[in-house]
């Protein structure tokens, strides 16, 4: 499979600056924008006249300067056309999903997914006529026997939250596109490691409040696909982005868009990490999941996807059996060790630790938890990039044989 350069894609792009000549660009503040004459107002409303093609700008709810720059460089570092932010992860899965999908439609979706986003499939969606059929992510052949006449979707995550199943991005996409349906991909764990637009992905979403932003100090996401599809979001009558109005501030663009550049360096960093953790607890045989460890049941699907040079992503998974030992062990990482932080997310420059089925994925049901694999004492590791990693494997260590994770 032929690699993507997401760093090449990133610099091949015209350089925006700021309105002075800052080699920063200005953040427009503006929720409004004056035009010259009174006959542009009428045009913009009908759609003849737009921002990209006439620099028209309307309302920063439709397009904002500084939130659509950010727009097109995540677009570009991930080989899609185009892009549009909006205020959280969640808002840009709602909104992508909505314009897809119609009442009297279905989805075929990863039962391995976000808890967040399987309430908006399983308990929200229905309400609005819009049914799902979930499958185990590394049950491939079982999407395409989900699939119906109306099927208008398949939907995964890259690497599947908590429980690190990896979906084959090329195969689904094979399968949405003979069904013509569409292939959704929520990027979020493995952004610059995995790009799903080279694989035959319609459309890939984010919650860039993890790894892309990498601060843990906003809340965001995005949408990327086709111009096409991006201007059905925006649209001033059925648009979902435009009409349900999840708007990202200028100010939080900014900041993301700051950080973008050295995403790629963030990402290898997390990997090599987590990867030397993983291979310490494998070897002690600790219950360590990790996709980079040849033990993971696809490590050679996963390694035939990643883009070369950047490792298998921070992502593992300890499991610990009980909730009760999760929380022991997790109660020794920070208040013992000073290992990591017990918070929800990922993508911080620190370790963030969490108990997934009573946290992230609560929304589950038990029953359907322990159909997707997810035990009551599996933690999920966000691994960080502070203090020597040396000390960091030994912190671990030392709380896995003290809890009895390892003899």
């Amino acid at each position: 499979m032929q690699h993507f350069n997401p760093e090449k894609a990133l610099v091949a792009i015209r350089r925006e600056f700021g309105e002075h000549g800052g080699v920063a660009p200005s953040i427009e503040r503006s929720s409004t924008f004056t035009v010259m004459h009174p006959g542009t107002m009428p045009e913009i409303f009908a759609g003849t006249l737009g921002h990209e093609q006439d620099g028209c700008y309307l309302y920063s709810r439709h397009f904002n300067p500084t939130v659509h720059l950010l727009a097109c460089d995540l677009a570009a570092m991930d080989g899609m056309e185009f892009g549009i932010c909006t205020a959280s992860g969640i808002s840009a899965i709602a909104c992508a999903i909505l314009q897809i999908c119609k009442a009297g439609d279905h989805i075929v979706a990863s039962n391995t997914v976000y808890g967040g986003t399987h309430a908006l499939f399983q308990d929200m969606l229905p309400s609005m006529g819009v049914t799902t059929t979930f499958v185990d992510p590394t049950d491939t052949a079982g999407f395409e026997a989900a699939i119906r006449d109306n099927t208008k979707a398949i939907y995964v995550e890259a690497l599947g939250n908590p429980t690190l199943k990896v979906a084959d991005i090329p195969s689904l996409a094979d399968i949405a596109h003979r069904h013509g349906a569409k292939l959704v991909v929520d990027n979020t764990f493995t952004p610059a490691m995995i790009t799903p637009s080279q694989m035959g992905a319609d459309v890939v979403v984010y919650s860039m409040t993890k790894y892309i932003n990498g601060a843990s100090d906003v809340v965001a996401g995005a949408i990327l696909g086709t111009r096409e599809f991006i201007f059905e979001l925006m649209d001033l009558h059925t648009g979902r982005v435009m009409l349900l109005g999840p708007t990202m501030d200028p100010r939080t663009a900014f900041d993301i868009h700051q950080r973008l550049p050295h995403l790629p360096l963030r990402m290898r960093e997390h990997s090599r990490r987590a990867l030397a953790m993983a291979e310490r607890l494998h070897e002690l045989k600790a219950p360590v999941t990790y996709p980079g460890l040849p033990s993971h049941p696809q490590h050679e699907l996963y390694a035939s996807m990643v883009n070369e040079g950047y490792g298998y992503g921070g992502m593992l998974t300890l499991d610990c059996g009980t909730r009760e030992k999760a929380e022991e062990v997790m109660e020794m990482l920070q208040n013992r060790e000073d290992f990591g932080y017990i918070a929800v997310s990922l993508g911080y420059f620190d370790t963030l630790i969490s108990c997934s089925g009573s946290s992230t994925s609560s929304e589950i049901p038990e029953e359907e938890q322990r159909d997707m694999g997810l035990s009551p004492g599996l933690l999920r590791i966000a691994i960080g990039y502070t203090g020597d990693l040396e000390d960091r494997i030994a912190q671990i260590e030392s709380v896995c044989r003290d809890t009895g994770l390892i003899g």
